[in-house]
């Protein structure tokens, strides 16, 4: 996993729509929750994501976006976000290279690591945390990323 302070590595990938995205410009200098996630339609992955769909309206309110990766393809996550109403971008990475650059390849190289970085619109890493078997804490990073935005606009 890349270090607190970081400067995250910028990429290209499609979206849910098969739009080319470019992390540099998905920011516009705003802060980003970027998440990566091993596939569409499992059951802990769908958990997560739907933990984001219900904490976006605070997401949004604390001047925050969200972006996922996963390697499933374009239509995939078309269809994964539908039937889930999911209100954020997912990208795909097909070829794991952001996945890799990122560091959140699977052991052996082998799916993908559950993990979540907070952006600044610098594309610094903020903060990020690792947790493959324990969901919950993904939405409790994001709970305290939220809080941690309002008390600085307070």
């Amino acid at each position: 996993m890349l270090a607190t302070g970081e400067r995250a590595p910028d990429f290209m990938l499609p979206d849910q729509d098969g739009r080319e995205q470019r992390l540099s410009e998905l920011l516009q200098g705003r802060p980003l929750i970027l998440y990566f996630y091993p596939a569409d339609f499992t059951p802990g992955c769908t958990r997560e994501a739907c933990d984001f769909r219900d904490l976006h309206a605070q997401i949004l309110g604390a001047g925050l976006q969200v972006v996922g990766i996963s390697p499933q393809d374009s239509a995939s996550h078309r269809r994964f976000r539908d039937r889930h109403a999911l209100p954020f971008t997912l990208l795909s990475d097909v070829d794991k290279a952001v996945i890799r650059a990122y560091d959140v390849d699977g052991p052996l190289g082998i799916g993908v690591r559950r993990a979540t970085y907070l952006l600044d619109g610098r594309r610094r890493i903020v903060d990020a945390v690792l947790a493959d078997l324990r969901i919950g804490r993904h939405q409790e990073f994001v709970e305290r990323a939220i809080a941690t935005r309002a008390g600085q606009s307070a």
